[in-house]
């Protein structure tokens, strides 16, 4: 009886060519995925902006004595107008931003800027601006305009900043839940069947 060797065709060979090639193919991707989600990471995704609501915006600042959470005349004035301006028939959004200047500890112009803030809605709530409408931002020191040590500098970071934006009639209806104290939620097997 003739002895047969097994001859290698190469399929060994051929396995490991094909692991090695999967396993290039696998760290490729891995190294392609982690530069893409570092990339991502490190670069600043740009900010989508809601749609405005249609309507007027109205921008307006009001300015501060040093030191001082009371309003002053001129101040008393431009918020006369603006809620002269703002009819009753439609719904308005009032953002109120109280900044301060830089002389000081940064804790005690944070508390002022949200003394002028709280002032100025105060105000406007008085002028018969719908109090819910009325939103309050403090900024302090942290938004100022100017970093100059003159008083005209100084005196531009005294001030709260008014954005009044008229609201379109959608935004202002109110949304009714889809289910109310009472309703009954049918589950899907319920829904062919009649309850008694």
């Amino acid at each position: 009886m003739a002895h047969q060797e097994a001859q290698p065709t190469g399929s060994g060979k051929e396995i490991a060519l094909l692991v090695g090639v999967l396993l290039l193919v696998a760290a490729a991707t891995i190294g392609t995925y982690w530069i893409r989600s570092r990339a991502e990471a490190e670069t600043p995704r740009p900010r989508v902006a809601a749609p405005a609501p249609a309507g007027d915006v109205v921008h307006a600042d009001v300015y501060f004595d040093f030191k001082s959470t009371r309003l002053r005349a001129d101040a008393v004035r431009l918020l006369q107008d603006k809620a002269s301006a703002m009819d009753r028939a439609s719904t308005w959004a009032v953002l109120v931003q109280g900044y301060a200047d830089r002389q000081g500890p940064a804790e005690y112009n944070k508390r002022l800027a949200q003394q002028r803030a709280d002032a100025v809605k105060q105000f406007l709530v008085e002028l018969g601006v719908f109090e819910a409408a009325v939103k309050v931002v403090t900024i302090g020191q942290d938004g100022a305009l100017c970093d100059e040590p003159s008083k005209e500098c100084q005196q531009l970071n005294r001030r709260v900043h008014l954005e009044i934006r008229k609201l379109a009639r959608a935004a202002a209806a109110p949304v009714r839940p889809a289910l109310t104290v009472g309703d009954v939620l049918q589950t899907s097997t319920e829904r062919g069947t009649e309850r008694p």
